[in-house]
């Protein structure tokens, strides 16, 4: 992979994070690896939203690997926090599992048929296995190994001996009217309302009780429920009462050895800073609010003798069309729900092109075509030389990584082209290969695997986000009645198109020879040019183009007409066309 240039353009979001983060590593710990994090909540299907979370530190680690340093790019599991609601439309999911709600996510049964251990190994597996077709390269870290077995025990120890610092922080925000919210990015439908609402784990409480303030929580010893108040704890022998509001029980433990609980939210992020020296880490609009877990965490860190990581707020990612799917499923698309639709390459670049203040949609409506063309639009500019440097930094790290290319489609055919293919032949891989091999007879498709996997994700495309009353059925028999009620101009229009189809029988053929017939019908030669005729030919080729969908779908629309007429077969055509 060739190396990217450092901080030449100011729209190069990613070079320019890669320099801060190199000089800011270089200041706090000189000469070894960089270290950027992420953290998850497996608590549900980890959506297209939270991706950003690891996208945006997945792009600038791999930029400092591109340029020979070590870096490594953790990605917390915040598989130990509680399970804190039911998602609605998760397959296999009841009211039942509220009994559940309280309990460490890992606690937590995994949903019905599922072949994973328990709720959070189920929802992780999906997102790493999302991670690895992506190219992510990064250290998983379970939430719940590092608390139940004591790797965090010095720093639970040092924030309950330090516990009444840590209430002065915090107090400083707790008798603070919030300031009116200015929301820049205002979520437009349910599903990105729910991709600001994040993990949940910033609006957890604190640690305050009516005993006093201690950070840290336990899991009831007889329920398993975070439903518990410290009553009571002694710094020199580290024993620690709590009572659970739950089911009534009650013990007395010495934290030096005891491993089922954790720090409160607030206290457990700054912490994990320190303790893993992290540099670069952004954060979503749920914790970079006054007052919030981002905020507040930059003052506890030094507590543990560390520093805030430098890193953005990052911005909403939208869904267009997918409004049919959040509402039957109960939330917003996640990554493999994404990459069944789209190529790798695709989505990194969505990712990599728009800097992580600015929000952007992901599209899994018609608009995916018009960013597959706008794709593959600048992978030619690429290929010629004539992209901007901005813009060939975002392709390159959207083709690959610092480790090498993604596996790419061989012959990357127009998206448009293979998802019109993909409906009109409803699976039929022989009638596809059929098609798509006369696009272009001087260089014929000899097998359906030069074209994938853009093509199966094209067809997944259809077969899942296009309506059933929106797919393209071919007539079976011609339409008598409106062939017969036809006046001479559009039977002259039909006469022309089929003189020609024969010679023009290929992908570019076609588009000239279907635009061309209204020109000829009008006196123009067939390639003139729009500046070389008047208006009205626009005009008279969408009245063309609706006779030909009506005669040969019956609808006023279908699929670009050159590649249906490739579709339907010449025979077919002039049968349908009344020949």
């Amino acid at each position: 992979m060739p190396i990217v240039a450092q901080s030449t353009e100011t729209t190069d979001w990613v070079s320019r994070f890669a320099d801060e983060v190199i000089e800011e590593s270089e200041r706090r710990a000189p000469g070894k690896p960089v270290v950027v994090a992420s953290g998850l909540s497996p608590s549900g299907p980890i959506h297209l939203g939270n991706l950003r979370e690891v996208m945006t530190p997945h792009l600038v680690a791999d930029e400092i690997r591109r340029r020979g340093r070590q870096v490594r790019h953790l990605i917390s599991w915040d598989d130990y926090d509680r399970y804190r609601k039911v998602p609605a439309g998760v397959a296999g999911v009841d009211e039942t599992w509220a009994e559940h709600i309280g309990k460490p996510l890992t606690s937590v049964p995994a949903p019905k048929g599922s072949p994973y251990p328990n709720w959070a190994e189920h929802f992780k597996a999906a997102m790493v296995a999302s991670l690895a077709e992506l190219g992510v390269e990064f250290d998983g870290i379970s939430q719940t190994e590092q608390y139940t077995s004591g790797v965090y025990r010095e720093q639970i120890l040092h924030a309950m001996k330090h516990r009444q610092d840590i209430d002065a922080v915090l107090d400083q925000y707790r008798t603070k009217k919030a300031p009116a919210k200015k929301q820049q990015q205002k979520p437009v439908d349910e599903a990105e309302l729910e991709a600001a609402e994040g993990s949940g784990a910033a609006s957890e409480d604190d640690g305050s009780s009516s005993a006093g303030y201690f950070p840290y929580k336990p899991y009831c010893g007889n329920c398993e429920k975070d439903l518990t108040t410290v009553t009571s704890y002694d710094d020199a022998t580290t024993e620690l009462t709590y009572a659970c509001t739950a089911c009534g029980f009650s013990e007395t433990v010495r934290l030096n050895e005891f491993n089922r609980g954790k720090l409160v939210w607030k206290v457990d992020w700054p912490m994990r800073w320190a303790y893993e020296g992290v540099v670069f880490e952004p954060s979503g609009v749920d914790h970079s609010s006054p007052g919030s877990s981002f905020q507040v965490g930059g003052q506890i860190v030094g507590i543990f003798g560390g520093k805030q990581p430098i890193g953005p707020m990052y911005a909403f990612v939208g869904i267009s069309g997918m409004a049919k799917m959040s509402s039957s499923r109960g939330g917003v698309p996640t990554p493999a729900d994404a990459l069944k639709i789209m190529e790798p390459q695709l989505l990194r670049w969505l990712y990599a092109r728009r800097r992580p203040n600015q929000s952007f949609k992901i599209a899994f409506d018609q608009e995916i075509q018009r960013l597959y063309d706008e794709w593959d639009k600048l992978d030619a500019k690429v290929a010629d030389g004539s992209a901007l440097p901005a813009d060939i930094a975002a392709h390159a790290r959207a083709v690959g990584t610092a480790a090498g290319e993604l596996p790419k489609t061989p012959r990357p055919l127009p998206y448009r082209t293979l998802a019109s293919v993909a409906d009109i032949t409803a699976g039929h891989e022989d009638q596809a290969l059929r098609i798509l091999g006369e696009l272009d007879p001087a260089n014929p498709l000899g097998t359906l695997d030069e074209v994938r996997p853009r093509y199966d994700k094209a067809e997944a495309w259809i077969n899942t986000q296009v309506p059933a009353d929106q797919r393209t059925i071919v007539r079976d028999e011609p339409d008598a009645e409106l062939l017969k009620s036809l006046d001479e101009p559009s039977q002259q229009s039909l006469r022309l198109l089929l003189d020609g189809l024969a010679e023009h029988w290929s992908l570019d053929g076609l588009t000239h020879h279907v635009y061309g017939v209204p020109k000829v019908q009008a006196g123009f030669a067939a390639d003139a040019t729009p500046k070389e005729l008047p208006p009205e030919i626009k005009t008279a080729q969408r009245t063309f183009f609706a006779l030909l969908y009506h005669l040969l779908v019956g609808r006023d629309t279908g699929p670009r007409l050159p590649t249906l007429l490739l579709a339907v077969g010449q025979e077919r055509v002039r049968r349908l066309l009344g020949e």
